[in-house]
């Protein structure tokens, strides 16, 4: 029988490891800004092209190579930092498997440059797909330049399932700001299609956060710092009121790399609880110091997931140290104790007797007099208003008149006949609301409208009680209402602000704000760039505050980035979808009589009243039937 097994060729090898190491552009330039930090180097410029298809270069000016060194690099598995296999449970540095660049070799066109400061010469080697091409003589300045060009051109079906530009931007994007977020002390200049997108000088960790991420954090971190013998805690969290929907601006750090540990991050969100609403998440950035013989960094290929000895430990210091730093710096408050000038502490003379106090009144008051002028009170007007106004659908909502209506002759039809048109969402809006208003007896009564747990909008209708969500209506209503105006694509009902709002942003943000520019205009913003990451914003959709806009916007950006990783996202839809959702009428407000009036008129106008937007019911019909059953 003839042997089957064979070595593989080192180009497949290298292939097979690349498909580990490099599974898009933002893995290789996570590698080659962790081999520049490893050079020493102060400055790394990175150079982006098409995000990362056509070009992807890292100039350092570290310590360089030598020209052996230039070429050793390349090989598998060939390392400075490991000699022995206990080395593996003392690394401080950044890589170390020595699978990087020859991963990226073998599947891109790569050519390096380097030069140590000792040598007049540097070295220049160009390799494609794992093949040496040439190795000279060249002259460069000191440290290392490494350009990746043509990322998986021998890989035809790898490169088609790279995503569309702006999703491979902002993962690369990720990557940078998590190595950055790391080392303050290194400078770092980022340019995509020869636009600048950050320009990061050295400077402290605080420093560091604000310029990466936008002048909005300015103020708003709190520091973090615990030593203990397991582990030391530095870094920063952020105030309460900065809580955001999805936990994009966590970032944890240990012994200088980026991890993701659902436990511990875990530990830093139980420090805020009851500080921050439900589905909530706090940002943070803190970096853990952790001996490197009690954790395990090498079990998984990207070297973002560790294992810790310590566990159930570094979860209580984690937690103990955060909800320390929110007490000391975000929730307490000052209160001042020295006493005013204004005031005389000084002691009474003995034998002194206070004099009584007494009371002025006017003895000829009668408050049951009628006064003259007296206005009628706003409820009163609210109420008068409310029964003066009716509206053709009103009559739907009338109570039942025990003289002239009928009750059903089946109950149960009844009930299945109405949950069935709340639960069904109608392709014609109108239709809906005919069927469902010909099903009622008329009546001359207006609609009585209460509000359960400023939650529920509640009323009697003829076959029982409509139970209507607030805020899930409202947010249909606002999800039709903007999803016409986009494609009216016309000019939309806007305000215009008294005096005009800047908001910041970070670079990133700022770059897919512009993306959205002509949507966020569409539904009544107006706003125009203003330097590289503020925009000065002069109107906004009707009802918004300009306290509230910043957040909003803010809060639009999270939800478009969450989108950007689904295939097949609408990002009109994905718009209207968080405007609505934002604007909406929160669980909390108290309505008034006419308020929850026009929510249900308006709801049962929409096309699809009976689900919001994310997929939930919107209001339910509770028939005699139903609450006979509950009653039971």
């Amino acid at each position: 029988m003839l042997d089957i097994i064979n070595l593989l060729p080192d180009s497949v090898a290298n292939q097979i490891a690349a498909g580990e190491v490099v599974d898009r552009p933002a893995s290789a330039v996570k590698e080659l800004l962790e081999n520049a930090i490893d050079a020493k180097a102060t400055t790394i410029r990175l150079i982006v092209k098409d995000a990362g298809r056509t070009l992807i270069q890292v100039v350092d000016n570290g310590v360089g190579m030598s020209d052996n060194d230039a070429r050793m690099c390349f090989e598998r598995h060939a390392t400075s930092k490991i000699h022995q296999a206990n080395d593996l449970y003392s690394i401080h540095t950044m890589g170390f498997r020595g699978e990087a660049l020859a991963s990226i070799a073998a599947v891109a066109q790569v050519e390096l440059r380097t030069r140590m400061s000792d040598s007049e010469l540097g070295c220049r080697v160009i390799i494609e797909g794992s093949d040496v091409k040439s190795q000279e003589p060249c002259s460069c300045d000191c440290g290392t330049s490494i350009a990746v060009k043509n990322l998986f051109f021998n890989l035809p079906a790898r490169r088609t399932f790279l995503k569309k530009d702006s999703i491979e931007l902002s993962h690369i994007e990720e990557t940078f700001r998590r190595i950055t977020l790391v080392y303050p002390q290194v400078a770092f200049v980022f340019h995509h299609n020869e636009k600048l997108l950050y320009n990061l000088p050295a400077g402290t960790i605080a420093q560091r956060i604000v310029n990466l991420m936008g002048a909005q954090y300015r103020g708003l971190l709190c520091p973090v710092e615990q030593e203990s013998e397991v582990v030391n805690v530095s870094g920063f969290v952020c105030k309460p009121e900065f809580a955001r929907r999805s936990k994009n601006e966590q970032y944890l750090f240990v012994n200088g790399r980026y991890i993701k540990h659902p436990y511990l991050s875990a530990a830093v969100e139980r420090a805020y609880s009851e500080l921050i609403p439900e589905r909530m998440h706090p940002a943070f950035f803190l970096h853990l110091s952790v001996d490197p013989q009690r954790i395990d960094v090498n079990i998984h290929p990207t070297k973002t997931e560790v294992r810790f000895a310590d566990e159930s430990t570094i979860f209580a210091i984690l937690r103990a140290a955060t909800k320390r730093a929110l007490g000391q710096f975000s929730i307490t408050t000052e209160l001042e104790f020295n006493p005013s000038p204004d005031l005389d502490f000084t002691p009474a003379p003995q034998g002194y007797v206070p004099k009584p106090p007494t009371v002025h009144y006017n003895p000829n008051y009668n408050p049951f007099q009628s006064q003259p002028h007296s206005q009628p009170s706003s409820s009163t007007t609210a109420r008068t208003s409310t029964d003066n106004y009716r509206s053709p659908w009103e009559n739907f909502f009338d109570m039942p008149n025990s003289a002239d209506s009928t009750s059903p002759q089946n109950d149960s039809e009844e009930a299945t006949y109405v949950e069935s048109s709340v639960n069904t969402p109608s392709q014609d809006g109108q239709q809906s609301i005919d069927t469902w208003a010909t099903s009622e007896a008329a009546d001359d009564q207006p609609a009585a409208f209460t509000q359960v747990n400023n939650q529920y909008i509640v009323t009697a209708i003829q076959s029982g009680l409509l139970v209507v969500d607030q805020q899930r209506a409202t947010e249909r209503i606002g999800y039709e209402r903007l999803m016409h105006q986009l494609s009216q694509k016309g000019a939309a009902t806007a305000q215009q602000l008294l005096f005009p709002e800047n908001c910041s942003f970070s670079p990133a943000d700022a770059e897919l704000l512009g993306q959205l520019q002509p949507q966020l205009e569409s539904m009544g913003f107006c706003l125009s760039p203003m330097g590289k990451s503020t925009f000065v914003i002069t109107a906004t959709p009707p009802n918004i505050t300009p306290s509230e806009l910043h957040p909003l916007l803010e809060n639009i950006l999270s939800d478009y980035k969450n989108s950007m990783m689904t295939k097949f996202s609408n990002r009109d839809q994905m718009l209207c979808q968080s405007m609505a959702r934002q604007m909406s009428t929160k669980t909390g407000k108290v309505l008034q009589a006419a308020e929850m009036q026009t929510i249900v008129a308006n709801l049962l106008s929409c096309q699809v009243p009976g689900i919001s937007p994310s997929g939930h019911k919107t209001m339910i019909v509770l028939t005699p039937a139903n609450l006979k059953e509950m009653l039971r």
